[in-house]
């Protein structure tokens, strides 16, 4: 009996430490994680473009990404993505590869971002934040800082939509 009070106390506390996981932090996929997620679940995308010099960028990391009502819509609703435009990773998605062309030059962005974010007549810019369908259809684009109450607005607002 004593045996078994110590296994259910063992059990209690990892599934506490495992639920509390899930929901302190946004669980950021790679581009090669997202492929196989959207075949199996599919579900819209968020992606954040993102470079370790942009302040706006740091800013949405340390007080949007870790607000917990940001985090329960990035989880249950959407496949978040997040990737560093500077990166020098060559991606496999779809039936492409994607790799850093400017690695080694001034504005080294990688291929996946200024696919993606790149606007017409305008330079590229952080933060890009990228919303897509579950087709991975653009849905919304976004080149600026969003606080909590902005980004959670066009969260929700996006998955009422065509549905």
């Amino acid at each position: 009996m004593k045996r078994i009070f110590v296994l259910l106390i063992c059990f209690l506390v990892w599934a506490s430490s495992a639920s509390s996981q899930e929901e302190g932090a946004v669980n950021w996929l790679t581009f090669e994680q997202l492929e196989d997620s959207l075949k199996t679940n599919p579900k819209k995308v968020f992606i954040d473009f993102y470079a370790d010099w942009c302040g706006p960028c740091l800013q949405m990391q340390r007080h949007v990404f870790t607000d917990k009502k940001i985090i329960k819509l990035l989880s249950k609703q959407y496949y978040a993505v997040k990737m560093n435009v500077e990166s020098t990773d060559t991606i496999q998605f779809g039936n492409d590869v994607f790799f850093n062309e400017r690695q080694n030059r001034r504005n080294p962005i990688h291929q996946i971002p200024l696919l993606m974010a790149s606007r017409k007549n305008k330079p590229f810019s952080l933060p890009a934040l990228i919303i897509l369908d579950e087709k991975f259809k653009a849905q919304a684009r976004y080149f600026q800082y969003l606080n909590v109450e902005q980004l959670s607005e066009i969260l929700e607002k996006t998955i009422s939509e065509k549905q």
